[in-house]
């Protein structure tokens, strides 16, 4: 169980589009709002884990077209993310919009996050550490996997909200936002990568 909670604690915890979103909120539109698209970011990703677990995931991957079609969205949206903050000037940029995305965005953003499924696949299909009961195992993952979740994602939106706050050089907002843009772009990478 204890390399179980590693395991989620530093999956969940590295770059990926949700986290990275979800700094980007808490920068751009605060704490309100942030909590919000945090909510989305739940709802979304407990929906994702239901489909893994439930075997639907890999039903609707199995079917090339609609794989390809979730591949490319996903890829199109980081992408576009990463031009954006690369784009973005000298201000700090995790994700720039006229509107916070809220719960709907949340929702949108983890039913094509790569990384989603990716993760909650590791999750539920190893790490056994309850042969006796699946059922049983299975709760006990979502719990610790939410316990661990929750207090992650809002640590990366109290760290958006706080980077919009300081008073950072010019040159110290540019280069945060390449690096964020680079992640972005890593990901996107690997994405590709895996896909071939």
């Amino acid at each position: 169980m204890l390399i179980f909670l590693g395991a989620v604690f530093f999956l969940l915890i590295t770059p990926g589009p949700g986290v990275l979103s979800t700094a980007g909120v808490g920068s751009g539109f605060g704490a309100r709002a942030g909590l919000r698209y945090v909510t989305g970011l739940f709802i979304g990703t407990n929906m994702v884990a239901l489909a893994v677990v439930s075997g639907l995931a890999a039903v609707i991957f199995s079917v090339p077209v609609v794989r390809d079609i979730l591949f490319y969205a996903s890829a199109a949206y980081l992408f576009y993310l990463a031009l954006k903050i690369a784009l973005s000037g000298t201000r700090i940029a995790f994700i720039h919009s006229e509107r916070a995305p809220g719960i709907m965005g949340g929702l949108a953003l983890q039913a094509i996050n790569p990384k989603a499924y990716a993760v909650n696949t590791t999750f539920f299909s190893g790490f056994n550490f309850y042969p006796d009961s699946l059922a049983t195992e299975t709760v006990l993952k979502f719990l610790a996997i939410n316990a661990i979740w929750i207090p992650v994602h809002l640590l990366w939106l109290g760290a958006g909200i706080y980077l919009h706050r300081l008073d950072l050089s010019e040159r110290a907002h540019f280069t945060i936002n390449v690096l964020m843009a680079l992640s972005m772009l890593a990901v996107v990478a690997l994405a590709a990568y895996a896909q071939m």
